[in-house]
């Protein structure tokens, strides 16, 4: 007689609940100096937030963030369509772009460093680096996921170039080239972060040497949560515009 099992579901909650529990433990009666209890770093949060170091290096890295990410959108979506396009563009930049998505680039960064300098250039050329090439991939998938048929009514109703590459090419992979700016994001995180380390210390960087020279862990935890909560937001906002747009996905 075969017996049945009901399927027990746990609440996603529930995971972070038992690992902060475990944490708490640790820095309680763990006796490691390098992780303080999860209270503590909850409460360094919100003092952290209240400085103005804080504020400033939000200021400052939000926009090196934004002006890097941009320029990886403005650039990474029109190099994608056309390589989606183009066969030539294709077998000229595919292998560049794998290269250069799946390299180390963490390493490369310090490069940036004798042609750009030591300040903000050099942070945004790192956000850019980690971003672009992700959009450019996703968007040349959506383009090649295009129903040529859709291409050829345009043409047949005297569409013109324009036309066909935004009212047809671009809002048919717009759900992968959502995905690509989501993907994005996360690389652009990185890259800031990294960037304001390894090549300057500003902003988040700045924070992260301060408190690490000092010891302040309750203080340099808190920076970090902090920093994964910022992405988790900005990350979740582009997800919402993916929802927002998946239609196009069942219309195509």
């Amino acid at each position: 007689m075969a017996l049945s099992m009901r399927r027990i579901q746990i609440p996603a909650m529930f995971s972070l609940v038992l690992w902060g529990a475990i944490w708490e433990l640790i820095g309680r009666f763990g006796g490691i100096d390098l992780i303080p209890p999860l209270t503590r770093i909850f409460v360094a949060a919100v003092e952290t937030i209240a400085l103005d170091k804080f504020r400033n290096a939000l200021l400052m890295t939000g926009e090196v963030f934004a002006i890097g990410l941009g320029l990886a959108i403005v650039v990474g979506i029109p190099v994608g369509i056309v390589m989606g396009r183009l066969r030539i563009a294709a077998n000229m930049l595919n292998l560049w772009v794998n290269i250069f998505i799946s390299a180390p680039l963490t390493a490369f960064v310090p490069a940036l460093m004798p042609i750009l300098g030591i300040g903000q250039t050099t942070v945004v050329a790192t956000v850019f680096l980690f971003s672009v090439w992700v959009i450019v991939i996703d968007t040349q998938a959506g383009i090649l996921t295009v129903n040529k048929s859709l291409i050829e009514m345009a043409r047949s109703f005297g569409a013109t170039r324009f036309q066909i590459y935004y009212k047809i090419l671009f809002l048919a992979a717009l759900p992968e080239i959502l995905t690509g700016l989501r993907m994005g994001v996360i690389r652009g995180v990185k890259g800031v972060i990294i960037g304001q380390l390894i090549v300057a210390l500003l902003g988040f960087g700045e924070l992260f040497d301060l408190y690490l020279g000092s010891f302040l862990m309750e203080r340099f935890w808190a920076l970090v949560f902090l920093i994964f909560g910022l992405a988790f937001i900005l990350v979740q906002a582009v997800v919402l515009l993916e929802r927002k747009f998946e239609f196009y996905a069942d219309v195509r």
